[in-house]
């Protein structure tokens, strides 16, 4: 049997870590039951995390790094800030409808993740990157006229508390429409807010 990279074990532990902790529902996960799945040695493992930990930290990290390169994707590709706002509200929803993505972010929302020590700084971190996009995008809607009443700062941290309350309320399955109605809601409400459409005064 062919040995697999070193980057290819890192694959596999962050998979099985991934199905370890969807089975485990917030109960305790071992690195051994995450070795077991992942078919791995315990030496594999520390050659790439010091602990449990680290794994998970490195597990959210990683999908935080991807949501960001996302986002900012589709913010360049839109076509002005009103369509760059949109496009990151309706791709931030639009996670919580896509099942495998859906099922990693409830996998690192358990308690077994959240317990990690450092989670909650890497959280905080997540949230200012996304909260700094907002800002970047409302700045150049300011800049251009696009956004007449806006206060950049204050406003992009409303927008992402409307926008993470409405994250969580789809991924437990609180929300009575769907992530892309509800998208639709929160561009609508924000461009009326910032004045889109409306002369400065």
């Amino acid at each position: 049997m062919p040995v697999p990279s070193q980057a290819a074990e890192r694959v596999r532990i962050f998979d099985a870590a991934y199905r370890c902790l969807a089975e485990a529902e917030g109960a305790p996960v071992s690195i051994t039951e995450i070795l077991t799945a992942a078919g791995l040695s315990t030496r594999a493992f520390y050659r790439h995390f010091e602990s449990k930990d680290a794994l998970f930290l490195a597990m959210f990290r990683r999908d935080g790094i991807r949501v960001m390169t996302e986002l900012r994707s589709l913010a360049s590709a839109a076509g002005g800030p009103a369509e760059a706002l949109g496009a990151l509200i309706e791709g931030m929803l639009g996670i919580t409808a896509d099942d495998r993505r859906r099922k990693r972010v409830l996998a690192l929302s358990s308690g077994e993740a959240t317990r990690a020590r450092g989670y909650a700084e890497e959280r905080a971190r997540a949230l200012a990157e996304q909260q700094e996009l907002i800002v970047e995008i409302l700045r150049a809607g300011q800049a251009d006229g696009s956004f007449p009443w806006t206060d950049p700062e204050p406003d992009a941290r409303s927008i992402r508390a409307v926008l993470g309350q409405a994250f969580e309320d789809q991924m437990t399955g609180a929300a009575r429409d769907g992530a892309s109605t509800v998208a639709a809601q929160i561009t609508g409400f924000a461009l009326r807010a910032l004045g889109a459409g409306r002369p400065a005064s």
